[in-house]
């Protein structure tokens, strides 16, 4: 596999994301090539301090950085030589077989729709964030790259979830369900109650409607909803777990006795931190678009990076965007749906 990394828009600065892209080289001797996007004088300096000296490491200079204050589309236009472009050109050129950043989300979201454009008959792309449960994990689509959509954009997140989880994941015949109000069919509102119907007619193993209570209760291995919701969703769901970190930290730690039984229960409790380790997921992957793109968060430390570089291999080795190109294909001429070609649009 080669590889294009946007080694400027984490939040602890180049060395962290090249320390990581290290961990990853050393683990895998199957990655062909790393490219290493951005300024090419700090890359430099990083790559010294760390020690970074392996061939298969290639510098690409990008001059100018996407920030999260920029705009997305409108800085694309105005920086053009910025390092998510550059990265996101290597794929559409084919010299990567995917890229990863820790940038702009909405950067790295209009550069994949601008650069590489979307799979034939997807109209929007979506993100896919994988979320661990107490036994498995799902899939949630859209995490938050389109706050408006229809339903025919959940029916295609539907599809495009369950070819995720299916090959990224393992599940045979993951269970989709669209994130709604209530389980009972005619609940919801007119954006799900038309992605329930367009979700049943085709071949994927539709649950139906599941509500916020069921996604840890091994109900579902796939929630679609808009991205408005899903970014909710996910933003609830981080807040939560760290608050709960919290509060059993400060309630076992009032006493001694406390502080006894919480030595006993150590290894239970490094368990569970495991588990819900965000780190150990690395990064989530936009789906819809005529190459492998895979969002890092911004604040990702070297951990983080390298297994976002493995969840990457696995996506390209698994041909996920071929199989989600035929499944979106079958989906649409089941329902007779038309849509767009995926042409990459211009900037002009």
């Amino acid at each position: 596999m080669r590889i294009a990394v946007d080694v400027m828009g984490g939040d602890h600065g180049c060395g962290v994301v090249l320390e990581g892209v290290k961990r990853a080289l050393n683990a895998d001797k199957e990655i062909a090539a790393a490219f290493l996007v951005g300024q090419e004088n700090q890359i430099q300096a990083s790559l010294k301090s760390c020690g970074l000296r392996d061939s298969r490491v290639q510098v690409v200079h990008a001059s100018e950085v996407l920030t999260m204050e920029d705009k997305p589309a409108a800085a694309l236009r105005k920086k053009r030589d910025c390092s998510i472009a550059r990265a996101v050109e290597l794929v559409r050129h084919g010299k990567a077989d995917a890229v990863i950043s820790l940038g702009n989300t909405g950067g790295i979201f209009a550069a994949s729709t601008f650069k590489l454009g979307r799979l034939p008959g997807v109209d929007r792309g979506g993100i896919a964030t994988v979320i661990p449960t107490p036994d498995r994990q799902f899939v949630l689509l859209d995490a938050g790259a389109n706050i408006d959509c229809t339903s025919i954009n959940l029916l295609h997140y539907a599809v495009m979830g369950s070819v995720y989880a299916r090959e990224a994941l393992g599940y045979s015949s993951p269970r989709v369900g669209i994130l709604s109000v209530g389980t009972e069919d005619g609940k919801g509102n007119e954006l799900t109650l038309g992605a329930f119907d367009l979700c049943r007619q085709v071949d994927i193993n539709f649950v139906g409607n599941v509500e916020g209570h069921d996604l840890f209760r091994d109900a579902v291995d796939v929630v679609v909803c808009d991205g408005f919701v899903g970014n909710i969703v996910l933003k609830t769901i981080e807040s939560l777990a760290m608050a709960m970190f919290s509060f059993m930290k400060r309630e076992l730690t009032r006493s001694l006795k406390r502080q006894l039984g919480a030595l006993l229960a150590q290894n239970a409790f490094r368990t569970i931190k495991a588990r819900m380790d965000p780190e150990v997921y690395g990064g989530a992957p936009l789906l819809g678009f005529n190459g492998i793109v895979m969002k890092a968060h911004g604040s990702a430390r070297e951990k983080a990076i390298a297994n976002a570089i493995r969840v990457t291999q696995d996506t390209v080795k698994h041909k996920v965007n071929q199989v989600l190109a035929a499944e979106i294909a079958k989906a649409n001429r089941r329902l007779h749906l038309g849509g767009d070609d995926g042409a990459a649009p211009v900037i002009e």
